[in-house]
């Protein structure tokens, strides 16, 4: 008995395939947290401190209790009476509280867990909570934090401000290179605090199952991770611990750590023995955690010539008030090594110092992997920065120090080894597309006629991948992934991975990866994440790791197969093994092309006819990265800026990519397309401002601003292909680059606009605001 052949005329990878799973999001039939409802299912909100340090002198929860519906009001006193007061953070240089013991650390920080039977009755219940607060002076400047004026943290033996001191590289050989430059440019450099927002907010529901099973359905970039930090903090055995991530609203890195929201509803479903439905409001989410606050002072030399000579770099960086940046372990500050950027630099060194302040905690990844953002955009400022200084082309001199395409593989001065790269190729496709020259001859004319018109330039490199066990790992779990092949008789197949799609197109992608190793068809393919259940262990999907370390899994999974199905085809084909070649999507006798069997005749006789061979065709593998990625980009803003209001208009931006072998080429547009935006709207409107009292100015979405198609420009693209040497198929990675390069291409571009009137430099955001002071203030003009 025999099968049809329906092996695919064309390779799946480098196709543009529509995305499987959109159907049902287009449909509005996705089944995200808050679809989900569970028989009984009570509903959770939570206190928050209205000051940014004070003292907790009594909790009253008696008015509150009177709420019609009101079920329990849970505090510290009650969580740590269980053993869940505290959360470990990401590298166990801290922990963090689940709800405020003793004083409170931050404006928003949680105080209390009300539990009732509706939604409405629990905030109705929640603002009667009495809380009676003693106010401390509050710390909200890093600076002001090193001082350790007020130490923030009475509960650390080491009373002090002072979280950690990250250095790498040699400061001694690099101050000596840097007395010796010719020329050297020093400028602080402050990337502001900013905030993921994604659609959907975090949310949880906490079930414990007649069995005593912890069913937990999270909003999670990592439910492996979650579902071991859960048995960390409640003492559950992971075998009594279920993690499902439904569909995610985007995620960004907001959704990678382990609110206290989802401690405080597991504690309530185990002590009430109802579930508990907990949804974050948008004030609650931004509120709740954030990106970047690094504030950086960069020393770059070089010779006379433009060569570089050395960089230093001292950084602050605000944590909050807990050290809950998510970084690797082995890395508190981590990737910000990369700050040599695409450049061939002799002599480097940086180091970060993080302070406690009352702010909110986090950290997070947004969009980028782990501080990649803060140094990408620091280089590139100062690349710009020297280039004034020396009078010369911005573009002449990245290509005078660009890293050379046979220097890969490149061991950086600060601890890299970049895979692969020709830094000059992409830039030289940007100014072409762009039309570079003609952009400069019509910058001079309007110089000449007053107007303000500027090009910026931003040739990053990004390292992403996080993964090999040697150097990576979260709460000493090595960060390598796991995936899952099983292949159906007829061909189908069932593909889970330990990553966790949030928009990525997971579903899609995964299926083409595998379909290009054995032949099938990518639209026969039913792709399962988020599962703990049935999806093997893997850290996630966050710091542009899914493609590097889950796509790799799922090549070399699928490779394990085919090196099966060779066996089972030479069986078909009468033939020794050895002479069995995988070649043009089949199985042939080497020589004798016309002696074949494609993979579906081969999964076929697996469950039918496999001869002296194991049934079944199935994998299981788990990938070890040998090294991270490291795609690059050159992006070119065009910007004309108003004289009289400070209004900047982007006129033009290019993104012209090399992520390595491209999977899905529509998928990385939309990807380029929605990361231009955030960098976009980072570098001209959001921010997370305190006062000087502490209180946090950006809680909503009138006060942190979000691009609409109104303001947002319109994006042009193009690429460059340099495969990754080590990568089973050769990729890099593309979700967080057009964030990590883009913020740097639009200030370049604002401040060469501004060049003529002797501005330097602005810090972002480059609200008009802003701008037009830069510009009054270079005229000697009233503000």
């Amino acid at each position: 008995m025999g099968i049809p052949d329906s092996t695919p005329e064309k390779h799946a990878i480098g196709k543009s395939m529509k995305r499987r799973e959109d159907p049902r999001f287009l449909q509005g039939k996705g089944r995200y947290l808050d679809d989900i409802n569970l028989p009984g299912q009570l509903y959770m909100a939570l206190v928050h401190s209205p000051y940014p340090h004070a003292n907790i002198l009594n909790i009253d929860s008696t008015e509150a209790m009177k709420v019609p519906g009101a079920v329990a009001v849970v505090t510290a006193k009650e969580l740590n009476a269980h053993g869940v007061g505290r959360l470990p953070t990401f590298h166990g240089f801290d922990t963090q509280m689940v709800l405020a013991d003793g004083k409170v650390l931050y404006q928003h920080q949680e105080v209390a867990a009300v539990f009732a039977e509706t939604r409405e009755a629990a905030y109705d219940a929640a603002e009667l909570v009495e809380v009676d607060y003693e106010p401390l002076p509050a710390v909200v400047d890093p600076y002001q934090a090193r001082t350790d004026e007020v130490v923030i943290r009475a509960d650390r033996e080491d009373q002090t401000n002072h979280i950690f001191k990250w250095e790498v590289g040699a400061e001694e050989e690099t101050d000596r290179a840097l007395a010796e430059s010719a020329h050297v440019v020093r400028q602080h450099i402050k990337y502001q605090r900013v905030h993921a927002a994604p659609l959907e907010t975090c949310g949880c529901i906490a079930e414990f199952d007649v069995m005593g099973r912890l069913n937990f359905y999270v909003t999670s970039q990592a439910p492996h991770v979650y579902r071991t930090a859960l048995f960390l903090v409640t003492g559950i055995p992971e075998d009594k611990i279920r993690v499902i991530a439904p569909d995610i609203g985007g995620g960004f890195g907001n959704k990678v750590p382990v609110y206290p929201g989802y401690v405080c509803a597991i504690a309530g479903a185990l002590v009430i023995g109802r579930p508990v439905k907990w949804i974050e409001t948008r004030t609650e989410n931004l509120a709740s955690s954030f990106a970047r606050d690094y504030h950086m002072d960069i020393e770059l030399g070089a010779d006379a010539g433009g060569k570089i000579t050395a960089l230093k770099v001292n950084t602050v960086a605000d944590h909050g008030a807990f050290d809950a940046a998510a970084d690797p372990s082995k890395y508190p500050a981590g990737m910000f090594g990369i700050i040599t950027g695409s450049y061939d630099v002799p002599q480097a060194y940086a180091k970060v110092d993080a302070y406690f302040t009352n702010k909110m905690p986090g950290g997070i990844a947004y969009r980028c992997s782990f501080r990649v953002t803060e140094a990408a955009y620091c280089i590139e400022r100062a690349m710009d920065i020297l280039a004034d200084d020396l009078g010369m082309d911005p573009v002449e001199l990245r290509r005078k120090n660009f890293l050379r395409p046979e220097q890969f593989p490149y061991a950086s001065p600060l601890s890299f080894t970049y895979d692969s790269g020709d830094y000059e190729k992409t830039l030289d496709v940007a100014l072409e597309k762009i039309g570079y020259a003609d952009l400069l001859k019509e910058q001079a004319e309007k110089r000449a006629r007053g107007e303000l018109m500027g090009i910026g330039l931003s040739s990053f490199t990004e390292v992403t991948g996080a993964g090999p066990s040697k150097q990576f790992d979260i709460l000493g779990i090595k960060m390598f992934d796991g995936a899952e092949i099983r292949i159906h008789p007829s061909g189908s197949g069932i593909i889970r991975t330990g990553s966790k799609s949030q928009g990525q197109g997971h579903e899609t992608t995964w299926a083409q990866i595998v379909a290009e190793e054995l032949g099938l068809d990518p639209q026969n393919f039913l792709v399962e994440e988020g599962d703990t259940d049935t999806s093997p262990y893997g850290l996630g999907t966050y710091a542009s790791r899914s493609t590097p370390v889950a796509g790799g899994a799922l090549a070399l999974a699928a490779r394990k197969i085919r090196d099966k199905a060779r066996k089972i085809a030479a069986h078909l084909l009468e033939a020794d093994e050895h002479d069995v070649e995988w070649k043009d999507y089949k199985f042939q006798v080497i020589g004798a092309p016309s002696q074949s069997v494609t993979m579906q005749q081969v999964a076929f006789a697996a469950y039918t006819n496999p001869g002296d061979n194991e049934p079944g065709l199935e994998a299981t593998l788990y990938y070890d990265p040998p090294n991270m990625v490291f795609p690059h980009g050159t992006y070119v803003a065009v910007v004309d800026v108003d004289r009289e209001t400070g209004e900047v208009g982007v006129r033009r931006f290019l993104a012209v990519d090399d992520c390595g072998t491209v999977i899905n080429p529509m998928i990385v547009e939309g990807q380029i397309h929605g990361g231009l935006a955030e960098g976009f709207a980072i570098a001209f409107m959001q921010e997370i401002p305190y006062d000087e009292y502490g209180n946090n100015l950006a809680t909503n979405f009138t006060e942190y601003l979000i691009p609409t198609a109104l303001e947002t420009p319109k994006w042009e693209t193009g690429s460059t292909v340099t495969p990754s040497p080590h990568h089973p198929i050769g990729a890099k990675s593309i979700g967080e680059s057009p964030n990590v390069g883009s913020p740097a291409a639009f200030v370049n571009a604002v401040i060469d606009a501004l060049s003529p009137l002797g501005v330097r430099h602005i810090d972002m955001p480059l609200t008009r605001e802003k701008v037009w002071s830069a510009i009054r203030e270079a005229e000697g003009q009233p503000v």
